[in-house]
């Protein structure tokens, strides 16, 4: 099967030159293991079920005993064996070399089940479902690193990406398994497949505790009604008692949702609260979203037909296939997602943080008719901030390294006021 590229494939192999083992971690089936093969040596897979009770007999006597092969070693699924973690950590102690292991995971182990924390040995990196540039639908065109490096550069650019072409790709999702089968009906299955066994059994053996599956489910729907917003957690609690006159306590609803973000299925964005305006003038509740657009589409029961009648939800959705694909895009670059909201209407849908303090204010726009309103609004934060630093020069906030509106129409260039238009059709990192 031929083996689709991944941006965060040069991360991993960066990682390996510096660490002594690198842990992947991210929602299942998002290519974990996959990619990890490509670098690995000698592979032990705990979930295989013809030697799951050898490994873990072996892990109750002698743990290090299962880290002995080829390194790279991959460790597939850690978290089944926790005890693996500090077998890793002495081994690479004991070895004093870089390299020597692989771990991938599909949910955090919880830090009383582990001795020793992993710094300075074990690197994380997180790894997400595929971007429209892994799977060959952008054409790559504009890529982020390129602006961010060369913030006044002009760009030209134009996407294929139909309309209908990226609302499949919303409903399909980033998962390598849909990616790459050409039957469009199979690809739609797998993120109903994926919600399905999340509310089964993962939100259960997780962490041995069992949980209903119907409230698990009803939980991630409230969440997919209120995708791309900052719902309360006190109204999504009510729609989720009043949906099908469930009981469920607020201590019951935050024990699932901990579950469901621990799995890396639920992914809230926090606010950015610079000091432009007032503490009580700023919104700081989460903004709701998922790993991937597709999990939203699938607990809402939609297909890429019905969604071609449903723009304004498709906006919702547009968001978060956004933020995936950014995320993606700097996953070497160690950044972080959040969002600008303020009560006189003043937003940036994604504030994309890099590590070393560059950032870029972004509104996703799904159609050329919003793309004026989108800029004005970044154009005009922009302005607080050099306003604040003109008024507060003893506490300047950082201006805004690139101001963006992603959209989902055809045509890439960059604006008079400085706001680069740019289609996720032609994103790349």
């Amino acid at each position: 099967m031929e083996y689709y590229n991944r941006v965060s494939d040069r991360q991993i192999q960066m990682l390996l030159e510096a660490m002594g083992a690198v842990l992947i971690e991210g929602p299942k089936w998002t290519g974990k293991t996959t990619t990890a093969e490509q670098y690995a040596k000698s592979v032990i897979k705990l979930q295989d079920p013809d030697m799951r009770e050898n490994y873990m007999a072996l892990a109750a006597s002698r743990p290090s005993m299962l880290l002995h092969g080829e390194t790279p070693r991959l460790i597939d699924e850690w978290q089944d064996l926790p005890v693996l973690w500090d077998a890793v950590r002495t081994m690479v102690d004991n070895r004093q070399a870089v390299g020597q292991f692989i771990l991938t995971g599909s949910n955090s182990v919880k830090k009383e089940q582990i001795h020793h924390s992993g710094t300075g040995r074990i690197a994380r990196m997180r790894m997400l479902p595929m971007s429209l540039w892994e799977s060959h639908e952008s054409n790559g065109s504009i890529s982020l690193k390129q602006l961010f490096d060369s913030p006044q550069m002009d760009i030209e650019a134009v996407s294929q990406l139909t309309i209908e072409q990226l609302i499949y790709a919303a409903c399909r999702g980033g998962w390598p398994a849909a990616v790459i089968t050409s039957n469009h009906q199979a690809a739609l299955a797998i993120a109903h497949q994926y919600v399905q066994s999340v509310c089964d059994t993962d939100i259960s053996t997780i962490d041995d505790v069992q949980r209903n599956s119907k409230l698990t489910k009803l939980i991630l729907r409230s969440y997919a009604r209120n995708i791309s917003t900052l719902a309360k957690t006190t109204i999504m609690l009510q729609d989720v008692v009043a949906s099908d006159k469930i009981e469920c306590s607020r201590t019951t609803y935050d024990e699932y949702v901990d579950a469901l973000e621990r799995l890396f299925v639920i992914n809230d964005i926090d606010a950015w609260c610079p000091a432009i305006r007032s503490r009580t003038a700023l919104r700081s509740g989460a903004k709701r979203a998922f790993c991937d657009p597709s999990i939203a589409v699938a607990l809402l029961g939609l297909t890429p037909e019905a969604m071609q009648m449903q723009f304004k939800t498709f906006g919702f959705i547009f968001e978060q296939l956004c933020i995936r694909d950014l995320k993606a895009y700097t996953i070497d670059l160690y950044s972080d997602v959040s969002y600008y909201n303020d009560r006189y209407g003043l937003e940036a849908d994604v504030v994309l943080h890099l590590g070393d303090g560059r950032y870029a204010l972004i509104e996703c726009k799904l159609g050329s008719s919003e793309i004026e309103d989108g800029a004005a609004h970044l154009v005009k934060l922009q302005e607080l901030i050099r306003e604040h630093n003109r008024t507060e020069k003893q506490m300047p906030i950082r201006e805004p390294d690139l101001l963006i509106v992603l959209t989902g129409g055809m045509y890439g260039y960059r604006r008079k006021d400085g706001v680069y238009v740019i289609p996720i059709g032609c994103l790349k990192d």
